[in-house]
């Protein structure tokens, strides 16, 4: 019976062993996901120029985990511009994520649409702004009138002043997000899937 126990200690104390091995480098991993997030954010902010280089000092076994992290620290900076320095780092990430993927041809044709749709997005949401505007610049001069009539005073207001511009833009808006945006998180899928297919 004594042999019995003692077996069943080896054996419980060997998942133990297992498990704590496990979460071990499961610990690990999270840490190398979290250098490459730093490296990243590094680069972001100009103070890490090659991507490339780093990943090179990371252990062979340590690189996927690096290059996960490297690739969500910079995917994050690929969105809709809502100003023209969005589109600007947009353009950094992509460049320190092909500094990553070691300039891999798909890896290039994928940013190549990438930065398209970011400019088709930015240009529509202009076109979208203006005409939004001009349909409402044809409402001001009775929104005036009633202003004078209440307030006694004329005024010029602007097409975005009328109360119902900021519901109507915000429609649009979401819309418009709707179908670039689907389409910016493909093309991300598509990078990701290329940086850990090249580990």
């Amino acid at each position: 019976m004594a042999e019995i126990r003692s077996t069943m200690e080896m054996v419980m104390e060997r998942a133990a062993r297992l498990e704590a091995e496990q979460s071990g480098s499961d610990l690990q991993g999270e840490d190398e996901v979290k250098e490459g997030m730093r490296a990243a954010a590094a680069f972001m902010r100009e103070e890490e120029s090659d991507l490339a280089a780093a990943l090179e000092r990371c252990r062979p076994e340590a690189r996927s985990n690096f290059i996960k992290g490297v690739a969500e620290g910079l995917l994050r900076n690929i969105i809709l511009p809502r100003e023209e320095d969005q589109l600007d780092d947009a353009g950094q990430a992509m460049n320190g994520l092909v500094q990553v993927g070691r300039n891999h041809p798909d890896l290039l044709a994928i940013f190549g649409d990438l930065t398209k749709i970011l400019d088709q997005y930015r240009q529509h949401r202009q076109q979208l702004k203006e005409q939004l505007d001009a349909n409402f610049a044809q409402q001001m001069p009775q929104l005036e009138a009633a202003m004078a009539q209440k307030t006694g005073r004329m005024m010029k207001l602007e097409p975005s002043q009328h109360p119902k511009y900021q519901e109507e833009w915000q429609r649009v808006m979401d819309d418009l997000n709707g179908q670039y945006g689907k389409a910016v998180e493909q093309h991300k899928q598509m990078v990701v899937k290329i940086l850990t297919s090249l580990v």
